[in-house]
C-alpha cells in the first residue's frame, strides 16, 4: 500500500454537519434578516456560510417564543469523519539562516494512537524514542528570567540530544512552545533532521490552516501573520506536527485527550531492541495557568506515576508548586496563616475568585501527596546540578525501577555520568549476572562510556568473556557491518552462506587468517581448540557457556583434571584425537600450559581476553570502541599493528567487491589512525628507553600466532612504522650483528674474509649490548661467550647475562658446566665463538655471498663467451654446481617458511619479484643444461638458452645494490616507474600497431602469409620512436621501381605517426617519469628503509656459506633435523621460525609494564595537547565569555532593582520630611497662638499683607486674579494649600519666577548676584523701629516668613540664619528635602517676626553678629550632613 493511500485510509478529519447556534438570542430583526442570519456562529465556531451542506439544506431561523434552541452541540452527533485532506511537508519562511521543514498531518480527535505511532516510526522514519519529554506550561507569551531561560533551553535540548528523546509540545509559536523552538534553534545543532520535536495542536486554532490543505504536498508557511488575529501560528523549529481536528474552529484544548493517549502508547514501546525496559516519560512544567494544576495531578496520580520536573522562577503555576513543595517538606499540612496567604497569592496569580482559589489550592495539596514524583529545579541555587542531569535523575527516581532497570535506561540513553552518580554506587545490590548482561549490552550497543564505567567498577574480561558471548557479539544484528562480515566468510569458505547462518568462532578465526595473511594462525583455528569446540557441540547439541575453554586457554588446569575417564565432562572439554607429540616447553612458556603425556594436549594460547574483544570491535567496524579497548590490556603496540593490518585488508577486499567507495575510504582512514597510533607509542617508548623499545619490536607474542610486532607491521605494509628511528636502529644492529665497527666496515669485512686470521683483531659487542637483538635458533643453541681475553666470570653473573639474552636454563647450566670442567679451553671456545659470530653476521654473509656471486658471474660469462666443448669444463661445472645449490637453497627457503600449507608457502614466496626472477633463471638454466648434453642442433639451443639465462643473473646484481643507502632509493624509483608505465606503453603499442599494419599493407599488397609479417609490422615503426625515420624509404617511388598503388599515403601516415608517437606519447612518458621521480624523491628514503627489512631478514636466515659450499650447510641442517626427529626433541616450527626475542616470564612482565607506562604517557601527552590546542582554548574562552555575559546580565538586573528601590526609598523619605515639616509648622503656630502678644502679631501681619502689594503664586491660594485679601479671608486657603502643594514644587516655583529675589545664585553668575544685592539694599527702608522693620520687611524676608507660616520653611532653610544681602550656594545635599529649622527653634529671628513686638526684636548689630555666628555654625552642620548623606548613599 502506498504512503498516500495508507494515510487517507487510516486518518480522517472532522467537519460540522449541523448548525447549532452558539447564542439563544438569534437576531432582533423582524421580519427575518438574511444579514443577521449569516453573522450567527455555530457552536463549532464557524458561520453558517462556512458550513458545507451536502446532506441537508441550510436551516432558517425564526424568532418567537416557541423556537427551541436548547440542543447542545456534540462531536459524535454533529460532525462527520472523512479521509484527511492535509498532510505533507511544511517549509517555514521565517528563517534565513536555516531551511526549516517539518512533516504534518491532519488527524481526527478520535484517531488511534498506535496508527499515529506507526506513522511516525515507519512513514516519517523517526528514530525510536528512548525517552519522552512532554512540555506543559503557559500558552500565552510570557518572559522568563535569563538564568531560568538558559537552564530550561540548554538543559532540555542537552537531555533530549544525549538520550535520543522525543519532545511533545503544543507546537504553537507562543508560550512555552516558543521557548522550546528557541532552544532547538540555539542548542539543537545544524542537523535539523535529527530533531524529534513534535507539536500536537488543534487544527482549528491555526491561522491560515487552509493553506495546508493538500495530499502529500509541499507547502510554504509564514509564521508571522496578522497580530490582531486570535488564532495561533506553528513554531518553525518543530520537526513534526499532529494537527488534531474535532470539527471546531478557534477553540483550544481538543488535542489534550489524544496527546495523553499517545503518551501512554509510547510508554509501551521498548527503549531498545535488546532491552526489556519501556520508554520512560517525564513532564516538564514551565510557568502555566490553572489547567496545569489538574494536568500535573493526573500525571503524578497515574499508575505508574509520571515524574514531574518544575522550573522554579518561571512564574505562575510553577512558582506555586515550588512554594508549596518547600513548605510541605516536613509537614504535609499548611499552617493557617500560610494557607490564607497562599490563597491570596493564588487569586492574584491566576486572577480568580476566592472559591476557585480554594479549589486550586486543594488540587495543589493533592499533588503534594505525591511529592516524591515532583522535582523542583531552582536555577538560582549554587548547589543545583546541571538541568539535563537533574531531568534524567528525576526520571530515574520517579520510575521506581530496580537497579538493573535503571542501568538499562541509562545504557539506552548513553549517559554514563548519570549511571555513575545514581546507579553504580557503593552498597548497591545486584542480581547475579546483571552486570555481565549490562556489559554485553554495552558492547553490542556500542556504548564506550559504559564499557569504561563497568571496567572501572571491577568488571574483568576473563570472567565476562565466554565463547557463547563472543559468538553473540559476532552475530549481532548490524546491517552494513554484518553483511560485510558475511561476505568475508563467504570469500574464505568460497561458498554462499544460507539465510540466517550463524557465524561461529572458527569462522572468525578463518576470517582473521584470511585478512592478516602470511603464516598467521588464529587461536580459533588450531586443532585442539576446534576439537574441543566440536565435541561440545556434539555432546550438548548447542553452544553452551564455555568458561572452561577460557580456563584452558589460560593454562590453569591442574594435572588431576586431565586424568578423568573419557566419560568425564572435563575430558570432553580437553581431550584431543590427534597423535601425541612429545614437545618441550620452549623458553618463557612454561606458565602457559600443563602437559599430559597421555593425551599430549597442545596449549591453547589465549592469554589476553581484551585481544578478542578488540578484534571483534575492529571486524565490526566500531572504531571508537576499538580505540578504547586498545588502551586496556597488554601488547598495545601489537594490537595497533594488527588493527592497521585488518583494516587495510578489509579496504582492499571492499574495493575488490565493488562496494561503495566511502566504505573502502573509511577502512583506510581507520587503518591510518591505528597506524599513526602505533608510531606514536613506539616514538614515546623510544624516547624513554631505547633498549626496551627495541625489545617491544622483536619479542615473541604468543597471543598473536607467535609473531613479533615488527613482523605484523611489515605484513601490513606500515612504512612509517618500519622507517621509524627505533626500527632502523634495531635493523642496523641486526645487520652488523655482534660486530662493533663504525668506520671502514666494508674494508674490514672483505679483508677478514680474504685473511681469516684478521677476524681475531676485530672488535665485538658485549652481551649487554646485544640483549635487545634477537638471535636465530642456531645462535642460541651454539651459545656465545662475550668474555674478553683473560676475563673470567662467576656462575651468577653468567646466569644473569644469559637471562638477559633470553637463553634457556638448559643452555645456562650447560655453559656453567663447561666452564667448571674445562677451564683451559675457555680461550679456545672464545675464539671459536668469535669465528662463528663473524661468519653468521648478516653483513658478513652479504659480502661473502656477493663475492661468490660476482665470481659466479665471471665464470658464467667466460663459459658462454668461449667455445662450448662437448663435455663441460671446470668453469662450467662450477657454474652448474652454483646454480644447482642455489636451487636447493630456494627450495629450503620455501619449505622452511612459516605458512603451514605448501600452496600458501609458494604463494608468499612467489609474491617477491626477485624470487620469481630466480625461479625463471633456474628453470631456463636447467632447460639449457638438458639441451647442452644432447648433440647438435640441441646443443646450440642449450647455448642460446645459456646466453639468455645470464641476463637474469646480471639483473640480479641490482638487488645487491638495494642494500646500499644511496643506490637503494634509485632502485625503488626505477621499480615504481616500471610498474606504473604499463598503461602508457599499451597506448604507445596501439598507435604503433595502427601505423605499422596500415603501412605494411599499403607498401606490400602481394605478401604471402608468413611470420615475417609480424616482424615487418612492428620493426620499422618501433625504431622510428627513437628517431630512425628510414629517410630512403619514405618515398618508395624514388628508385625508379614500380610502387604500389596509393603508396604516397605512407609518407603522410608516417608524418602523423611521428608527430603523435614521438612528440606526444614520448613526451607524456617523459613527463610521467619526471612526475614519478619528484613524487618518489621525498618518499624513496622511507621506501628504502621499509625494503631494508626484507634484505636484512634474507641474509639473516641464509646459511653463511655461499653456493656451491652452501651444500655443506644443507647437509648439516639435514643431519640435525634427523637427529632431533630420532630423539623426539622436535620443536615447533612455528616458534623456531623467524627472528624473535624469547624472554623469560619476569622479563616479559617488565616489558609489558614498560609498554603500559608508555601508553599512559602517550595518552597523557595527547590529552595535554588536546586541552592546549587552539580550538579548545577558543571553546573554553567562549564558554567563559558566555558565563560572564550571564553574570553581567544578572548583575545589571540586580542594579536596576536596587536603583528602583532607592528611588522608592528617596520618595518615601521626602514624604516623611514633608510630614515632619508640617508638624513643626503646626507646633510653631500653636506656640505663637499661646503667646501674650498674639493679637498684636496678627494685627502686624494684617498690616504687612495690606501694604506689601505682594502677588502670591496661584498655587498658594484658591484664586488666580491676584487681588488683595484680608487675613481672615486668606488664612484658610493658605493653610489648605500647604497640604496639597509639595514643597519641591514651591521651591521650583521660587527658582523659576523670582530669580532677582533669591540669594542662592543657582543659575546666575557672581556679578549678577552682586547686582541683585545692591538693588535690594536700595529698596530697604530705614528700619530704626521694630514695627517699621516688621512692616517694611524685604520681599525675600517677607517671603521667607510667609513660607514659614504656610509650612514650607523647611524647604527654604537656606534662607534662614542669613541676611538678604548675602549670596549663598545651593544646599549641600542638593535635595529639596533638607530640613534645618530644628537648630533655631523658636529663638530664630524668623520666628520672632510672628510677634512684631519691638522689645522682642534685637537691633541691627546684634542681628549681624548672630547671623555671622549662625552662618559659621550652619556651614559646619551642612558639611557634616553632606558627609553623612554621601556615606549613606
Amino acid at each position: 500500500m502506498s504512503y498516500k493511500s495508507w494515510i487517507e485510509e487510516t486518518f480522517s478529519k472532522r467537519e460540522c454537519v449541523k448548525f447549532i447556534p452558539s447564542s439563544r438570542d438569534l437576531h432582533r430583526c423582524i421580519p427575518v434578516c438574511q444579514v443577521c442570519q449569516n453573522l450567527i456562529r455555530c457552536c463549532c465556531g464557524r458561520l453558517i456560510v462556512e458550513h458545507s451542506w451536502q446532506e441537508a439544506p441550510p436551516p432558517t431561523f425564526f424568532t418567537g417564543p416557541e423556537q427551541d434552541v436548547s440542543e447542545e452541540w456534540s462531536l459524535e452527533l454533529h460532525t462527520r469523519a472523512s479521509p484527511t485532506n492535509a498532510y505533507g511537508t511544511i517549509a517555514f519562511q521565517d528563517s534565513a539562516a536555516r531551511v526549516c521543514r517539518a512533516k504534518f498531518v491532519r488527524v481526527a480527535v478520535d484517531s488511534k494512537p498506535e496508527a499515529l505511532l506507526q506513522l511516525m516510526l515507519r512513514e516519517w522514519q523517526m528514530d525510536r524514542p528512548k525517552l519522552l519529554l512532554t512540555i506543559h506550561g503557559g500558552s500565552e507569551n510570557f518572559s522568563l528570567p535569563p538564568k531560568v531561560k538558559q537552564a530550561f533551553t540548554k538543559g532540555l535540548i542537552t537531555a533530549a540530544r544525549s538520550t535520543g528523546a522525543w519532545i511533545l509540545t503544543d507546537g504553537i509559536n507562543t508560550g512555552v512552545s516558543k521557548y522550546v523552538g528557541e532552544a532547538v534553534k540555539s542548542f539543537g545543532g545544524h542537523n535539523l533532521r535529527k530533531r524529534n520535536t513534535i507539536g500536537i495542536t488543534s487544527w482549528g486554532v491555526i491561522d491560515n490552516n487552509t493553506d495546508l490543505i493538500g495530499r502529500d504536498v509541499f507547502r510554504l508557511y509564514q509564521p508571522l501573520g496578522n497580530p490582531l488575529s486570535k488564532r495561533s501560528y506553528l513554531n518553525s523549529f518543530h520537526s513534526h506536527f499532529l494537527l488534531v481536528d474535532d470539527g471546531t474552529l478557534g477553540k483550544f484544548g481538543c488535542q489534550e485527550g489524544l496527546r495523553k493517549k499517545l503518551e501512554k502508547h509510547i510508554q509501551l514501546l521498548k527503549i531498545h531492541t535488546r532491552l526489556n525496559q519501556r520508554v520512560p516519560i517525564a513532564c516538564v512544567v514551565v510557568e502555566g495557568g490553572p489547567a496545569i494544576v489538574s494536568t500535573v495531578l493526573d500525571y503524578v496520580s497515574s499508575n505508574p506515576p509520571v515524574p514531574v520536573f518544575v522550573f522554579e522562577g518561571s512564574g505562575r503555576a510553577a512558582d506555586l508548586f515550588a512554594f508549596l513543595h518547600k513548605h510541605t517538606d516536613t509537614d504535609r499540612q499548611l499552617a493557617a496563616d500560610i494557607r490564607e496567604g497562599f490563597l491570596v497569592r493564588i487569586g492574584e496569580v491566576f486572577g480568580v475568585d476566592r472559591k476557585e482559589a480554594s479549589r486550586l489550592c486543594s488540587l495543589l495539596l493533592e499533588c503534594m501527596d505525591h511529592r516524591q514524583s515532583i522535582t523542583i529545579f531552582d536555577s538560582e541555587s549554587e548547589d543545583q546540578m546541571a538541568p539535563d542531569a537533574a531531568i534524567l535523575n528525576t526520571i530515574l527516581k520517579g520510575t521506581k525501577a530496580s537497579a538493573a532497570e535503571q542501568l538499562s535506561m541509562t545504557l539506552a540513553w548513553d549517559r554514563a555520568d548519570i549511571a555513575q552518580k545514581n546507579v553504580l554506587v557503593y552498597g548497591q545490590q545486584w542480581q547475579v549476572g546483571s552486570l555481565e548482561q549490562a556489559m554485553l549490552d554495552a558492547l553490542m550497543m556500542d556504548r564506550v562510556s559504559f564499557v569504561k564505567l563497568l571496567i572501572d567498577n571491577g568488571m574483568t574480561m576473563s570472567h565476562f568473556l565466554t565463547v557463547d558471548r563472543l559468538e553473540e557479539l559476532y552475530n549481532m544484528p548490524q546491517v552494513q557491518a554484518d553483511q560485510f562480515l558475511h561476505h568475508l566468510v563467504e570469500d574464505v569458505k568460497q561458498t554462499s552462506l544460507p539465510l540466517g547462518y550463524r557465524l561461529s568462532i572458527i569462522d572468525m578465526g578463518l576470517v582473521i587468517e584470511y585478512l592478516i595473511g602470511g603464516a598467521y594462525r588464529s587461536t580459533y583455528t588450531r586443532k585442539h581448540f576446534r576439537t574441543a569446540y566440536n565435541r561440545l557441540q556434539n555432546k550438548e547439541g548447542r553452544r553452551v557457556s564455555t568458561s572452561f575453554l577460557s580456563e584452558q586457554k589460560m593454562g590453569i588446569r591442574s594435572k588431576s583434571q586431565w586424568s578423568g575417564s573419557p566419560q568425564d565432562p572435563h575430558f570432553f572439554r580437553t581431550a584431543q584425537p590427534y597423535k601425541c607429540k612429545d614437545q618441550n616447553v620452549l623458553r618463557g612458556t612454561s606458565e602457559k600450559a600443563v602437559w599430559n603425556p597421555g593425551l599430549c594436549e597442545a596449549p591453547l594460547v589465549f592469554s589476553f581476553n581484551f585481544n578478542d574483544v578488540f578484534v571483534w570491535a575492529v571486524l565490526q567496524q566500531r572504531q571508537q570502541m576499538a580505540l578504547f579497548l586498545w588502551q586496556h590490556g597488554e601488547e598495545a603496540l601489537a594490537r595497533a599493528a594488527v588493527a592497521c593490518k585488518l583494516y587495510r585488508s578489509m579496504a582492499f577486499k571492499a574495493r575488490q567487491s565493488s562496494m561503495d567507495d566511502h566504505i573502502a575510504e573509511r577502512f583506510k582512514a581507520y587503518s591510518l589512525e591505528f597506524g599513526q597510533l602505533a608510531v606514536n607509542v613506539l616514538d614515546c617508548a623510544f624516547r624513554q628507553n631505547e633498549k626496551m623499545a627495541m625489545k617491544l619490536l622483536t619479542s615473541e607474542m604468543e597471543a598473536w600466532s607467535h609473531f613479533t610486532c615488527l613482523q605484523i607491521a611489515v605484513s601490513s605494509c606500515h612504512r612509517p612504522f618500519v622507517s621509524h628511528s627505533c626500527t632502523q636502529t634495531l635493523l642496523t644492529d641486526l645487520w652488523t650483528g655482534p660486530l662493533n665497527m663504525r668506520k671502514n666496515s666494508y674494508l674490514k669485512i672483505i679483508l677478514s674474509l680474504l685473511l681469516p686470521p684478521a677476524i681475531l683483531l676485530l672488535e665485538f659487542k658485549s652481551k649487554a649490548e646485544m640483549c635487545h637483538v634477537p638471535q636465530s635458533h642456531e645462535a642460541i643453541i651454539f651459545g656465545r661467550d662475550t668474555l674478553k681475553s683473560g676475563e673470567t666470570h662467576d656462575k651468577t653473573h653468567m646466569a644473569k647475562k644469559d637471562a638477559e639474552h633470553g637463553l634457556p636454563s638448559q643452555d645456562r647450566r650447560l655453559g656453567s658446566r663447561w666452564e667448571g670442567l674445562f677451564p683451559n679451553l675457555l680461550h679456545i671456545v672464545s675464539w671459536m665463538t668469535r669465528l662463528y659470530e663473524f661468519y653468521t653476521a648478516p653483513v658478513v654473509k652479504f659480502w661473502f655471498h656477493t663475492i661468490s656471486y660476482l665470481a659466479f658471474l665471471m665464470l658464467f660469462s667466460y663459459t658462454i663467451l668461449v667455445k662450448m666443448d662437448d663435455e663441460p669444463g671446470v668453469q662450467e661445472w662450477l657454474v652448474i654446481l652454483y646454480i644447482l645449490t642455489t636451487a636447493v637453497e630456494k627450495t629450503r627457503e620455501v619449505l622452511m617458511s612459516e605458512p603451514r600449507k605448501l600452496s600458501q608457502k609458494l604463494k608468499i614466496w612467489f609474491s617477491e619479484y626477485w624470487n620469481f626472477s630466480d625461479f625463471l633463471a633456474i628453470i631456463l638454466f636447467l632447460f639449457a643444461l638438458v639441451m647442452r648434453w644432447h648433440a647438435e642442433p640441441y646443443r646450440t639451443v642449450g647455448r642460446l638458452a645459456y646466453c639468455l639465462d645470464i641476463i637474469f643473473w646480471f639483473v640480479r646484481v641490482m638487488d645487491l645494490l638495494a642494500v646500499n643507502q644511496h643506490a637503494g632509493p634509485y632502485l625503488t624509483m626505477i621499480t615504481k616507474m616500471t610498474s606504473n608505465m604499463f598503461f602508457i606503453v599499451v597506448m604507445m603499442a596501439i598507435v604503433l600497431l595502427s601505423f605499422g599494419v596500415s603501412r605494411k599493407a599499403i607498401l606490400s599488397p602481394d605478401e604471402d602469409p608468413s611470420w615475417s609479417l609480424a616482424r615487418d609490422v612492428v620493426f620499422q615503426p618501433y625504431w622510428m620512436i627513437y628517431g630512425e625515420v628510414y629517410a630512403s624509404e619514405i618515398d618508395p617511388c624514388d628508385g625508379g621501381q614500380p610502387c604500389a598503388p596509393a603508396s604516397f599515403l605512407t609518407a603522410f601516415l608516417q608524418a602523423v605517426y611521428m608527430f603523435f608517437q614521438y612528440i606526444i606519447m614520448v613526451n607524456i612518458l617523459i613527463a610521467f617519469f619526471n612526475n614519478v621521480y619528484f613524487d618518489m624523491a621525498s618518499t624513496s628514503n622511507k621506501l628504502w628503509k621499509y625494503n631494508r627489512y626484507r634484505y636484512i631478514m634474507t641474509y639473516q636466515d641464509r646459511p653463511w656459506l655461499p653456493p656451491p659450499l652452501i651444500f655443506l650447510s644443507h647437509v648439516t641442517f639435514g643431519l640435525r633435523a634427523i637427529y632431533k626427529r630420532l630423539n623426539g626433541s622436535t620443536e615447533g616450527d612455528e616458534r623456531s621460525s623467524g627472528l624473535k626475542l624469547y624472554l623469560a616470564r619476569d622479563d616479559r612482565k617488565k616489558l609489558h609494564e614498560f609498554e603500559e607506562k608508555c601508553v599512559q604517557a602517550y595518552l597523557y601527552e595527547k590529552n595535554q595537547d588536546l586541552h592546549s590546542s587552539q580550538m579548545n582554548r577558543i571553546r573554553v574562552t567562549a564558554d567563559r565569555a558566555e558565563e560572564m555575559c550571564t553574570m553581567v546580565g544578572e548583575i545589571s538586573e540586580k542594579v536596576n532593582i536596587i536603583q528602583d528601590n532607592l528611588t522608592k526609598l528617596d520618595s518615601q523619605l521626602g514624604q516623611l520630611q514633608d510630614l515632619s515639616a508640617l508638624a513643626v509648622d503646626t507646633l510653631t503656630l500653636l506656640s505663637a497662638s499661646d503667646n501674650l502678644h498674639q493679637e498684636e502679631a496678627r494685627l502686624a501681619q494684617s498690616q504687612l499683607i495690606q501694604t506689601s502689594q505682594h502677588v502670591l503664586p496661584h498655587s498658594w491660594t484658591l484664586h488666580r486674579d491676584g487681588s488683595e485679601y484680608d487675613v481672615s479671608n486668606m488664612r484658610r486657603p493658605m493653610c489648605k494649600s500647604c497640604k496639597s502643594t509639595p514643597p519641591s514644587l514651591i521651591k521650583g516655583y521660587i527658582l523659576r519666577h523670582a530669580p532677582h529675589e533669591s540669594h542662592l545664585g543657582i543659575r546666575g553668575s557672581r556679578g549678577e548676584g552682586e547686582g541683585q544685592t545692591e538693588e535690594g539694599e536700595k529698596e530697604l527702608p530705614d528700619a530704626h523701629h521694630p514695627r517699621e522693620l516688621c512692616v517694611g520687611v524685604p520681599r525675600s524676608a517677607s517671603l521667607s516668613t510667609v513660607l514659614h507660616l504656610h509650612g514650607v520653611g523647611n524647604h527654604l532653610s537656606v534662607f534662614t540664619d542669613q541676611t538678604p544681602y548675602e549670596s549663598r550656594g545651593t544646599s549641600p545635599c542638593g535635595s529639596p528635602l533638607s530640613f534645618k529649622i530644628a537648630d533655631g527653634g523658636l529663638e530664630s529671628p524668623h520666628y520672632k517676626l510672628w510677634s512684631c513686638d519691638p522689645h522682642l526684636y534685637p537691633n541691627r548689630e546684634e542681628i549681624d553678629m548672630e547671623e555671622e555666628e549662625g552662618s559659621e555654625d550652619e556651614q559646619i552642620v551642612d558639611e557634616s550632613r553632606v558627609r553623612d548623606h554621601l556615606s549613606n548613599l
